[in-house]
């Protein structure tokens, strides 16, 4: 059964306009697998006078048909109605009703001028009413040409426009019902990531190897062609945006290596990548103590921890899972696993910092780079102290070679707190594998370094 996690804010913000006086318009967007439509239908539970219509790829004429048939089921009246958008709106506007037109897209690639009749009657037609019109929709582009940006004829007429992402940590891993270890929990998150629809395929009572081999491996897996899916849904020139996708799953994060590598002009790269990082696809990140709009040192990764798995291990494989069969994750990805994974358990320790540092105000997460010297983890406070961190997802425990390397990459690392003093360092080593008897001394002697375990930053997310 499908489950629904999270979400409260987004819950609370929409249940309130349902109870508004006013006319209300809510805009909710993002990918596709998302939950958008989850999200609004269980924000209606408690709501047995509103208008759910799924959109189609159907003429003009049958999704009028179609809204209407749906409508009367509680609006009778709305078969009185003249055929038309702007009369059939209007009239179950008269009825407070709330409308929710799920896959708007659908219905604009149909029938353009549909966001001006909205617009036509949030301007001049809806003063007494306290119906509420939620437009939810997958693509995008045109929700943004829609209503979104700022020559789009319903521009400033939303009261709550919902950028619908993948869910956080804590909250994917509520699907699994406490059924994995904190190490195990970490691996899955880096195949699955926090999209509701991947992770309603992970059965918590089989091993992370047969989940992803019968849903990834297997050339019958519900998710073995998803990203093709996905961006073929999105994006009008798909073979440039693959190539794009593969070069960054190989290594290749500067914006030259990937002009490079895929043969695209510079130029025109930016359009690409711009268009990967509305999807949320792709970001591009700096060192944490730069501006991105002033850095020379950024790169881009393969944001969504799902595509960056499919990206590293099943594009362009062909039949080599097949060949193998149940063998393929142990042979070909079991043993690249842990090191693919540290790119995730980086990041969650990362967002573990706050809770795990409730001391200090941390104003920025981040990382840190220059040439080949980097930090995994890097939190500049509001006061004097810096925090550095190590991560290691290593199957054996961490070496006191860490800390030492850690120590010198700091001293590279240009800071000056707000005051203009001088800064106080604070170390802070992650593994999931324990810590070797060295570093466990060194910590028991230091005021400035801490050691925290995969259990540990787990936990800190949970809370």
């Amino acid at each position: 059964m499908d489950r629904f996690v999270d979400r409260t804010e987004e819950l609370l913000r929409l249940r309130s306009l349902y109870e508004s006086e006013s006319a209300e318009l809510a805009v909710v967007f993002g990918r596709r697998r998302l939950g958008k439509t989850a999200l609004v239908k269980h924000s209606l539970q408690e709501y047995d006078d509103a208008v759910v219509y799924q959109a189609r790829q159907k003429t003009r004429a049958l999704q009028l048909e179609q809204f209407v048939e749906v409508a009367a089921d509680t609006y009778p009246g709305v078969t009185r109605i003249r055929d038309d958008w702007e009369y059939v709106l209007g009239y179950l506007a008269d009825q407070d009703a709330i409308v929710v037109l799920d896959e708007f897209p659908y219905l604009v690639a149909q029938d353009e001028s549909l966001p001006s009749v909205l617009q036509a009657l949030f301007d001049h037609e809806l003063d007494d009413s306290a119906a509420t019109f939620v437009l939810v929709g997958s693509s995008i582009s045109m929700m943004e040409e829609a209503a979104l940006l700022g020559n789009s004829p319903l521009y400033g007429r939303s009261s709550l426009k919902l950028d619908i992402r993948q869910l956080p940590f804590d909250a994917a891993m509520e699907f699994f019902d406490d059924a994995y270890t904190p190490a195990e929990q970490v691996l899955t998150w880096s195949v699955f990531g926090g999209v509701p629809y991947y992770l309603e395929e992970v059965l918590p009572d089989a091993t992370l190897a047969e989940n992803v081999h019968r849903t990834i491996l297997s050339r019958h897996g519900t998710l073995h062609d998803e990203p093709d899916y996905v961006l073929r849904m999105e994006l009008t020139e798909p073979t440039r945006y693959f190539s794009i996708l593969e070069s960054i799953a190989g290594g290749n994060t500067s914006r030259n290596e990937i002009a490079g590598t895929t043969g695209i002009d510079y130029n025109q790269l930016s359009k690409y990548l711009n268009r990967l990082s509305r999807l949320r696809l792709v970001d591009q990140h700096v060192p944490v103590t730069e501006q991105k709009t002033r850095s020379k040192r950024s790169r881009y990764r393969i944001r969504d921890p799902f595509f960056r798995f499919w990206f590293n291990f099943v594009y362009g494989s062909g039949e080599q899972y097949d060949a193998l069969g149940e063998d393929a994750f142990e042979a070909l990805i079991e043993p690249e696993l842990p090191n693919f994974a540290s790119g995730s358990f980086e990041e969650l320790c990362g967002g573990a910092l706050r809770t795990l540092y409730p001391q200090y105000t941390i104003s920025d997460v981040g990382q840190w780079w220059y040439n080949e010297h980097e930090i995994d983890v890097v939190g500049l406070t509001t006061g004097d102290t810096l925090l550095v961190g190590e991560c290691k997802f290593q199957q054996s425990p961490l070496g006191y070679g860490a800390l030492a390397s850690l120590e010198r990459h700091t001293e590279e690392l240009r800071w000056t707190p707000d005051s203009g003093g001088p800064r106080e360092e604070v170390y802070a080593l992650f593994s999931r594998s324990g810590f070797k008897a060295s570093v466990e001394e060194a910590a028991a002697e230091r005021d400035d370094l801490r050691l925290f375990t995969v259990e540990d930053v787990v936990e800190a997310l949970g809370s």
